[in-house]
C-alpha cells in the first residue's frame, strides 16, 4: 500500500536516493520542471479513477504502477504520433532491425529518463504519498531475450531513437519470455515467466495492420510464374511499444507479432462436426508465439522455432513493403519503384535467426512483383546486412533440408536457386576446387542435408560484421575465410556498445550526477566526453566521492542480500561478481575451483590476515543443458559449505544470483569491485556485461576475448586484472594437444581442489554427484580451465593487492570510467548508420506535442 511519509522521514533518506533528486535538477534527466507536478497528480488520479476504475481505498500498488504508467505513458503518445508523421512527410531511409529477442527489461524508469519527467513524476508521487522506487519495483521484466543477443538489440533502439534515425524493430510478442530461475536444493529449477498476467501498459495493439503468414503447402510451376498453393495460413497481430530517444521526443516503435489462427482455421473438422476440435486446434497455430526458446550460443533444430523464424521474417517484410510503397516519395510508379528500395530500406539481420528475410524478400520480389532474378537478387543484397554473433559450431543454424521441403517449400527452391549461382560464381574463380565448393556451399552435404543459414546470409547481404575487433578477425581470417577471400570489403566490424542512459543514469544515479558535477550533463548523449575525467584521477575530493559511491551502492546490494539469502555480507569485501548465462565457455568453473582455493587457504590459516571476499555469481543455464545445470550446483555445494563453516566467517561469503536478469543487474552492477570475464580466448565474441561494469566503476579480471581487448586498449592493460593465453596462445595448445592431467599433477592447490570435490566434500551425501564435471575437466574440457588458473589464481593475488590500498584502487576505477565512452552503444549505431546502412544520425530534436509545427 502507498507509503506516507512524513518530512522527517524524509530527511532520513539515503544520499542515493537525495543524489536522484539532483540528477534531474542539474539537467542530466532533462527536468521538464516541477510545474508539471500539479498535472501529472491529476493524471494519476483521472488514471485511477477512468482507467483502473479504482479509487485510492481500494487501490493496490500495483493499481498506482498503473496509473503513474498510464500518465508517463500520454506524455510519450503526442510525441509518438508526431514522430510518425515527421517521418511521413520527410521520407527518410528506413531502418529495420529484424531480432528474434529484444531483452527490454522495465520500461517505466527509463521512459520517465528519456523524456526527463524522473523528478517531476517523483515528485508527484511524494505528494500523493507514494514512494516511486516502490511503483517501479512493481513492473516485470520484458524479458524477450536470452541474454546478451537481446539485451544488445534493446541498446541499440535506444540509441537509434537518441539519433533521430527512422528506425523500426521488428520482433515476436512472446506470451512467456526467458524463464524464471528458482534454486531449490542447489538446482536450477525453470519456471514459465507469465509476463503479460498483470497486463502491459506500454504495449498498443495494431488488428487493423493484421497479416497473413503461411506454411506447408506445394508450389506449382505455372506459365505465369511460380505459386505457393494448399498452405495453412497463421494470422500476424501486430504490437507496438514506443521507444522514446533521450531528451529529443523521438519516439520510434518496436513491433512485435502476434500469432493467431484465422476464424477458418482446420475447417475440414467443421465439415465433420466436430466443432469443439476444430477450436481446440487453433492453439497449434498460436503456439508460434508462445515461448521464447530459453538457448543461448546453442542451435535446436525444432520445427516450431523454424516457424518462429518464419513468422517474424514474413509479416516483418510485408509490413516494410506496406510502408514502403505508402511513402511519400518513394514509390510514385508501380513498375519502377523497387529500384529505389535499398535506397529507402535498410534491413540488419540480428544473428542468423532472421535469415529467411532473404529468401523471402527474393520470393515477394520475383513471384509477386514480378521482377526478373537478376534486379531482385541486387535489390536484396544491397537491402540486408548480417551481423554476426558466435563462432562456436554448436551454436550455427544448420536446418534440415526435410523440414524446409516440409514447411516452406517454395523457400526451398529460392535458397536452391541462390546457392547454384553462388556456386557457379566460385567455379569460375577457382575451377576444379571442388574442396572450396563444398565449404562454401549454402546446402551441406555430409549425413543429412542441411541449409547453412551463416552461408546464407553472408552470400545475400551486402556487410557482414562481428561484434570485436577480435571476433571480427577469427570471423574474417579463419570461420568464414573463403568468403572474405573473395569479397574482403563485406567483412567489417563494429564493435558492441550499451546505453548510458539506463546503464549510468538509470542504475546509477549518484555516479551519473557526481560525473556531471565534474564535466557536465552532455556525456550522457556522448559518452566520449568521460575523457575528461582523466583529469580528476588524482583529484582528493573526487577520489573519495567516487569511493563513497560506491559504498553507498554496496551497502544497497547488500541490503537486497540479506533480505533475499539471509546472508550479511562484509560491506568492506572485494564485491566480486560473475554474472551472465552459465555456459562452459564462459568458465563458472573455473571461478568456483578458485573459491575454494580461497576456502582451504583461510581453514588452514584462520589467523592470517586475508582480503574479504563475497563472490556473486549469476546466470540462467538453458534448460536441456546439463553441464551447465551440474555447475550451478557445483556452486551452490560449495556456497552452502563456505557460508556455513564458522572458521571462514565473514572473510569470504558465495552467493548464487537467483533469477539473473535485467532489473536485477540494475541493481548488482553499480555495487561491484571486480568483474570477471573470463572465457577462454577467441570464444566470447564481444560481451556487453564487462563495458556495463566498467562504465560502473568495477575494475575487470579478464581474458584477451572479446570487448576485453578493447577494453585494454583504452583503459591500458596495466589498469585491469588481464590473465590467461591469448588467442594464438590456445591455438598453439590445440596444435599440442591440451593434457589436463598435466596441470593438475603440477598445481598443488588445484590438486587439492579436484580431489576434495572427488572425495564429495562439496556433496557428502552424493560423492559422486560432480563425478561428470570431473571427466569432462580431464577429458573433455575445450574450454582449458586448468590450462588458465595458475595465471587466474596468481592475477587474484594482484587484486587483493591493489585492494588493499583504496585510494591506488580507486584512482584506477576512475581511468576505466574515463576510458569506457568508446563503449555507447550511440557510438556502435552511428558506425552501423554510415558504414552499411547509408544514413547519417541527426541531432535534429522533433517539436513537442505542445509546440508550434514550424518550430
Amino acid at each position: 500500500m502507498a507509503k506516507q511519509s512524513s518530512a522527517s522521514e524524509r530527511k532520513k533518506q539515503s544520499s542515493a536516493s537525495e543524489r536522484k533528486k539532483q540528477i534531474t535538477i542539474r539537467g542530466l534527466g532533462g527536468l521538464v520542471g516541477l510545474e508539471n507536478v500539479p498535472g501529472l497528480k491529476l493524471g494519476f488520479n483521472r488514471h485511477l479513477h477512468f482507467t483502473l476504475v479504482k479509487d485510492r481505498n481500494v487501490a493496490t500498488v500495483r493499481d498506482y504502477y498503473f496509473a503513474l504508467a498510464h500518465i508517463v505513458r500520454d506524455h510519450l503518445v503526442g510525441r509518438w504520433i508526431r514522430t510518425q508523421q515527421y517521418y511521413y512527410e520527410k521520407d527518410p531511409k528506413r531502418i529495420y532491425y529484424l531480432s528474434l529477442e529484444f531483452y527490454m527489461g522495465r520500461t517505466l524508469q527509463n521512459t520517465m529518463i528519456n523524456l526527463g519527467l524522473e523528478s517531476s513524476c517523483d515528485e508527484a508521487m511524494y505528494q500523493l504519498g507514494l514512494d516511486i522506487e516502490e511503483l517501479e519495483e512493481i513492473e516485470d521484466d520484458a524479458g524477450l531475450g536470452n541474454g546478451g543477443l537481446g539485451r544488445l538489440a534493446a541498446c541499440f533502439l535506444d540509441s537509434m531513437a537518441t539519433l533521430g534515425l527512422a528506425a523500426y524493430g521488428y520482433g515476436i510478442r512472446y506470451e512467456y519470455g526467458i524463464f524464471n530461475q528458482k534454486i531449490k536444493d542447489g538446482w536450477q529449477v525453470e519456471e514459465a515467466d507469465d509476463w503479460l498476467r498483470n497486463g502491459n501498459p506500454w504495449e498498443k495493439a495494431r488488428p487493423e495492420y493484421v497479416l497473413p503468414v503461411y506454411f506447408y503447402g506445394r508450389v506449382l510451376h505455372t506459365e505465369d510464374g511460380v505459386k505457393w498453393i494448399d498452405a495453412e495460413v497463421v494470422l500476424a497481430i501486430p504490437y507496438d511499444t514506443p521507444v522514446p530517444g533521450y531528451l529529443n521526443n523521438t519516439v520510434n516503435t518496436m513491433r512485435l507479432w502476434s500469432a493467431k489462427a484465422p476464424n477458418d482455421f482446420h475447417l475440414h473438422h467443421f465439415n465433420v462436426g466436430d466443432y469443439i476440435q476444430a477450436v481446440l486446434d487453433r492453439n497449434v497455430a498460436e503456439n508460434i508465439s508462445r515461448v521464447l526458446y530459453p538457448n543461448d550460443n546453442f542451435f535446436e533444430g525444432k520445427e516450431l522455432r523454424l516457424k518462429q523464424e518464419y513468422f517474424v521474417v514474413a509479416a516483418s517484410l510485408q509490413d516494410i513493403i506496406r510502408r514502403f510503397k505508402a511513402s511519400k516519395f518513394s514509390c510514385k510508379d508501380i513498375k519502377t519503384c523497387f529500384n529505389s528500395f535499398s535506397d529507402k530500406v535498410a534491413i540488419q539481420l540480428n544473428d542468423t535467426h532472421p535469415a529467411l528475410a532473404i529468401p523471402e524478400l527474393m520470393r515477394i520480389l520475383v513471384d509477386i512483383e514480378k521482377l526478373v532474378w537478376d534486379q531482385a537478387w541486387n535489390i536484396t543484397k544491397n537491402t540486408f546486412a548480417y551481423t554476426n554473433h558466435t563462432i562456436l559450431p554448436e551454436a550455427l543454424e544448420r536446418w534440415p533440408v526435410g523440414l524446409f521441403e516440409k514447411l516452406l517449400p517454395r523457400h526451398l527452391e529460392i535458397i536452391y536457386e541462390i546457392n547454384q549461382r553462388h556456386l557457379d560464381k566460385i567455379r569460375s574463380l577457382y575451377p576444379g576446387d571442388d574442396q572450396r565448393l563444398r565449404r562454401m556451399s549454402l546446402v551441406e552435404e555430409d549425413g543429412e542435408k542441411k541449409i547453412n543459414m551463416a552461408h546464407l546470409c553472408i552470400v545475400g547481404s551486402h556487410a557482414v560484421n562481428g561484434v570485436a575487433k577480435i571476433h571480427s578477425k577469427i570471423i574474417k581470417d579463419q570461420v568464414f575465410k573463403d568468403f572474405s577471400d573473395i569479397e574482403s570489403a563485406k567483412f567489417q566490424n563494429k564493435t558492441n556498445g550499451i546505453t548510458p542512459r539506463r546503464w549510468l543514469l538509470l542504475c546509477n544515479p549518484s555516479l551519473a550526477a557526481l560525473i556531471a558535477e565534474k564535466i557536465g550533463g552532455d556525456y550522457i548523449k556522448e559518452l566520449s566526453q568521460l575523457q575528461k575525467l582523466h583529469a580528476y584521477v588524482n583529484n582528493v575530493e573526487f577520489i573519495r566521492d567516487v569511493t563513497s559511491v560506491k559504498k553507498e551502492n554496496k551497502v544497497k546490494l547488500a541490503s537486497l542480500l540479506e533480505k533475499e539469502y539471509g546472508i550479511k555480507v562484509n560491506i568492506s569485501s572485494i564485491f566480486d561478481v560473475h554474472v551472465k548465462r552459465i555456459h562452459e565457455y564462459k568458465r563458472q568453473l573455473m571461478n568456483c575451483l578458485y573459491v575454494i582455493v580461497m576456502y582451504n587457504r583461510i581453514r588452514k590459516e584462520p589467523n592470517k590476515n586475508f582480503v574479504p571476499r563475497t563472490v556473486m555469481i549469476g546466470g540462467k543455464a538453458a534448460p536441456g543443458y546439463y553441464m551447465a545445470k551440474l555447475i550451478i550446483k557445483l556452486i551452490t555445494s560449495v556456497a552452502q559449505k563456505v557460508n556455513h563453516d564458522p572458521l571462514i566467517g565473514n572473510k569470504l561469503k558465495v552467493i548464487f544470483l537467483e533469477n539473473y536478469r535485467v532489473s536485477l543487474a540494475e541493481k548488482v552492477i553499480p555495487a561491484t569491485d571486480l568483474s570477471q570475464q573470463i572465457s577462454t580466448a577467441g570464444t566470447e565474441a564481444s560481451g556487453t556485461g564487462n563495458m556495463k561494469f566498467m562504465l560502473n566503476g568495477a575494475l575487470t579480471i579478464g581474458t584477451m576475448d572479446g570487448a576485453n581487448v578493447e577494453m585494454a586498449e583504452e583503459a591500458g592493460e596495466n589498469n585491469m586484472f588481464i590473465f590467461g593465453m591469448r588467442v594464438q596462445d590456445v591455438a598453439e595448445l590445440d596444435k599440442k594437444g591440451y593434457n589436463a592431467l598435466q596441470y593438475y599433477e603440477n598445481l598443488p592447490e588445484l590438486k587439492e581442489v579436484i580431489d576434495q570435490i572427488a572425495a564429495g566434500h562439496f556433496s557428502p551425501s552424493e560423492p559422486e554427484l560432480f563425478r561428470d564435471i570431473l571427466n569432462m575437466l580431464f577429458h573433455n574440457d575445450r574450454f582449458k580451465v586448468f590450462a588458465d588458473f595458475e595465471s587466474y589464481v596468481n592475477t587474484q593475488e594482484k587484486v587483493n593487492q591493489l585492494y588493499q590500498n583504496p585510494r591506488e584502487w580507486t584512482k584506477i576505477v576512475i581511468k576505466n570510467i574515463a576510458s569506457s565512452g568508446k563503449f555507447s552503444s550511440d557510438r556502435a549505431i552511428t558506425e552501423y548508420a554510415r558504414d552499411i546502412w547509408g544514413v547519417e544520425p541527426k541531432a535534429l530534436k522533433i517539436p513537442a506535442p505542445n509546440d508550434s509545427k514550424d518550430t
